[in-house]
C-alpha cells in the first residue's frame, strides 16, 4: 500500500513566511545602516523598523496584536540577522543585494500580510492591500531614515510586485485553491516579478500629464 503524502500544515507555511520576510527585510536595514557606517545600536535598528514596519502597521488596521509584541521571536530573528550581517565581511553584500532582499521579502510578505487579514475576516480587497502595505512600509520607513530616495519611487516594479503576490493569493483562495498552494504559487509569482523588474529594468509608465502634444 503505499503511504499518502502529509498534509500541508498552512499554520506553519504561514509562520515561515512571516519569518522569512521579518529576515530579509530586516537584513535589507542592516545593509542601508552599514552602508552609512552605522554602530551597531543603529544597525540593529534599522533591521528591527525595517521587518517589522509593515506588519506593525498591518496589525494595526486590521485589528490584530501587533506580531511582535506577542512573539517575542520576532526581536530574536532581527537580532541575529543583524549579528550575522556585523560579523561578515561588507563585500558579501554589495551590488543589488539590497534589492534582492527586498524582492524575497516582498513575495512572502505579500501573501502572509493577505492572508493574516482574511483570516481576522477583511474583504478581499482590503485584504489585498494589507498585503501591499504588509511588503513595502519597511522599505519606505529604511529609506526615509537612510535619507535615500524611496524605493516605491524607482522606475522598476515594486509595490506592483507585492500586489501580485497578494492579489494573487486572495484570488486563487476565492476559487478554492489550497491555501498552502496558493500561498507558495503568490509568494513565488511577486518573487519572480520583482527580480525580472531588477534585471531588466521594467517599469510601468510614467504619467506624462495628459499632454497628448508631440
Amino acid at each position: 500500500m503505499t503511504t499518502p503524502l502529509p498534509a500541508f500544515d498552512f499554520g506553519t507555511i504561514l509562520g515561515t513566511l512571516d519569518m522569512f520576510g521579518i529576515a530579509v527585510f530586516a537584513a535589507s536595514g542592516a545593509l542601508a545602516a552599514a552602508a552609512k557606517r552605522q554602530t551597531f545600536v543603529t544597525f540593529t535598528f534599522f533591521a528591527l523598523v525595517t521587518g517589522v514596519g509593515g506588519g506593525t502597521v498591518r496589525d494595526l488596521l486590521i485589528g490584530a496584536p501587533v506580531f511582535w509584541i506577542v512573539n517575542s521571536s520576532v526581536l530574536a530573528v532581527v537580532l541575529a540577522v543583524s549579528v550575522l550581517l556585523w560579523l561578515t565581511p561588507q563585500r558579501w553584500w554589495q551590488g543589488k543585494m539590497l534589492d534582492w532582499f527586498d524582492a524575497a521579502g516582498l513575495g512572502a510578505y505579500g501573501v502572509f500580510g493577505a492572508a493574516k487579514a482574511l483570516q481576522y475576516g477583511i474583504d478581499p480587497l482590503p485584504a489585498v492591500m494589507m498585503g501591499v502595505i504588509t511588503a513595502c512600509v519597511g522599505g519606505i520607513i529604511r529609506d526615509v531614515l537612510a535619507g535615500e530616495p524611496s524605493i516605491i519611487l524607482r522606475p522598476e516594479l515594486y509595490v506592483t510586485a507585492a500586489a501580485l503576490a497578494s492579489g494573487l493569493y486572495v484570488g486563487l483562495r476565492l476559487i478554492e485553491v489550497d491555501r498552502p498552494v496558493a500561498a507558495i504559487i503568490a509568494a513565488v509569482a511577486g518573487f519572480v516579478l520583482r527580480g525580472l523588474a531588477i534585471r531588466y529594468n521594467i517599469a510601468l509608465p510614467a504619467y506624462r500629464g495628459g499632454n497628448t502634444e508631440s
